[in-house]
């Protein structure tokens, strides 16, 4: 019979791993031995905490599975702060961790056993979907197979399996059939979407929001003909980015933080919110007025009417959903009034952005052609991140990963890791200079692996967001100015290639040509500090004026 540790891979290859994320230790060694004689691809990271970033940049850029495997205790802690940013933001990782040992474990009593603690699976208990410790080594297949099910089924998020060391060498029975199922979708009643349908064809100005759940469900197609039937503009949450082609003339690719697209969410009658719980990130902490009318498509009434009370609620897959609604509209109208509106709002917003901050406006400019090639960007917490996820058009799904969910820092380089391989190809990432010193470990990575990941580091000396708010406020910045290393001497020392450039001018572009165009890894610093947009919430222009509305 198979171990416990060769079940886990069988698993591993039944939902279609390709590349798993990780760090051996002392209690995990036969996993990896026995990862050894499978086809999967083993990348070991510098930490725990880029394991789970890394799973989740191939998430978000493949919607597969992306699973981190660590060892117990500090190794699994390790991994907490990537694994609320999973969960937040929606994407399908499996943390799989070992504990110690089943016969050393004495219920309500911590022994001080190696890398013990008192109840490990409680750690990830608020940052998961769900979270189980194999209680036997006959359970523990099983247990995998239920726990990757659930990571894949809709609305996604992490999982946690705990896996006491000894049963993965221990004899475990193959799991039972259909024990990974991610299970059908509801499917709207038909009353439900002719009333849906007539509202949406009555309205004098729809506007459709979509987002992450909109992207993981492929709806794209779907509320592409939805938008040009009706016709009606398409905002997208930051999960949302590219779901509609650059060219599609309903699409708008910039926030509704900016008050000119704002307006578009003001001018709406009806607005059609799909795959999107309307956070307080979309709506400036709920202070967009409630619209007219509200229809949602969600996996999940409850979800869907947590923040605003819909007039219609429409319970699926978004993508199934959207086209039956496309079904009850006809296809008469024309476009071109929704895009002529659409397109009077950019050069309002190319003269602001040139006025305000020409190295942000040079910035968007460079990284155009980068996004209208196809390539992935990941970008960080950072303010060149914030232009990025606010103002860059981006015109196909899943080419656009931002960690708007929990807002942790660091999450770009080593998620950009994980893009690279689940794409195959090459991959941006934008991180400021303090956030990629969170994870600068991974340069080892990349160099051992020869990843095409093109590192961008934006170095202002320090946290620069952090900075204005101090200096906003009136104060002197204080414990936000960092000394930076020199970047590129630090790249070289790894074998990857670096240089380092003033501004977003020709320089930077021509540079990062070269970069997109080379083998493997490589990293572009650029000396610039860039004023904050108004995606970022120090430059909301609106202010809620009560609490966030509590649906009944």
């Amino acid at each position: 019979m198979a171990t416990g540790a060769e079940r886990i891979v069988e698993v591993l290859e039944d939902v279609g791993a390709e590349t798993v994320f990780g760090l051996p230790g002392v209690h995990n060694l036969a996993l990896w031995e026995a990862l050894a004689g499978s086809p999967i691809r083993v990348v070991g990271v510098r930490h725990e905490q880029t394991a789970v970033y890394a799973a989740d940049g191939l998430a978000r850029t493949t919607g597969k599975l992306g699973v981190a495997l660590v060892t117990t205790g500090p190794g699994a802690a390790n991994t907490l702060a990537a694994t609320g940013e999973a969960m937040a933001s929606g994407s399908p990782v499996a943390v799989v961790a070992t504990d110690i040992p089943s016969h050393l474990r004495r219920p309500g009593v911590r022994r001080g056993v190696l890398h013990e603690c008192a109840d490990q699976a409680a750690l990830f208990a608020p940052l998961v979907k769900s979270g189980v410790t194999a209680r036997s080594a006959d359970d523990l297949p099983g247990d995998v197979a239920r726990a990757f099910g659930e990571a894949l089924r809709p609305p996604g998020g992490p999982v946690y399996i705990g896996v006491p060391t000894d049963f993965l060498a221990a004899p475990a029975p193959a799991p039972a059939p259909g024990a990974g199922e991610t299970g059908r979708l509801p499917v709207p009643s038909e009353h439900e979407l002719d009333g849906a349908g007539e509202l949406l064809v009555e309205a004098a100005r729809p506007l459709i929001l979509a987002g992450g759940g909109a992207a993981r469900s492929g709806a794209g197609a779907a509320i592409a003909r939805l938008a040009e039937a009706l016709p009606a503009p398409v905002l997208t949450t930051y999960a949302g980015k590219g779901l509609l082609s650059l060219d599609h003339p309903c699409h708008v690719p910039w926030s509704a933080h900016a008050p000119p697209v704002g307006a578009l969410w003001d001018e709406a009658d009806v607005v059609l919110a799909i795959g999107t719980d309307l956070d307080g990130m979309t709506t400036q902490n709920w202070a967009l007025p409630e619209p007219p009318a509200l229809v949602t498509i969600n996996v999940d009434a409850d979800d869907a009417a947590k923040n605003c009370r819909p007039t219609h609620s429409l319970v699926g897959d978004a993508g199934h959903v959207t086209s039956l609604l496309a079904e009850r509209v006809p296809r008469v109208s024309d476009p071109a009034p929704v895009r002529s509106r659409i397109a009077a709002i950019e050069p309002e917003l190319a003269g602001q952005f040139a006025a305000e901050d020409p190295e942000a406006a040079a910035l968007l400019e460079a990284m155009a052609p980068v996004s209208a090639g196809g390539i992935p960007i990941v970008a960080d917490m950072c303010i060149p991140g914030y232009w990025l996820a606010g103002f860059l058009p981006v015109g196909r799904p899943r080419s656009f990963a931002y960690p708007v969910g929990w807002g942790s820092l660091g999450f770009a380089f080593p998620a950009s890791v994980g893009a690279a391989l689940g794409t195959g190809g090459r991959v941006v990432c934008v991180c400021g200079d303090g956030g990629f010193l969170f994870a600068c470990g991974e340069l080892a990575t990349v160099a051992q692996e020869r990843l095409p990941v093109t590192a961008i580091v934006v170095d202002d000396g320090g946290y620069g967001m952090l900075r204005f708010d101090q200096l906003q406020a009136g104060g002197a910045p204080f414990g936000v100015d960092l000394l930076s290393p020199d970047f590129v001497a630090l790249a070289n020392s790894f074998g990857v290639e670096a240089e380092a450039v003033d501004g977003f001018g020709a320089e930077f572009r021509e540079r990062l040509d070269t970069c997109l165009r080379s083998d493997g890894p490589n990293l572009l610093v650029v000396s610039a500090r860039l004023r904050p947009p108004l995606n970022t919430s120090p430059r909301w222009y609106r202010t809620p004026a009560a609490p966030p509305p509590r649906p009944n």
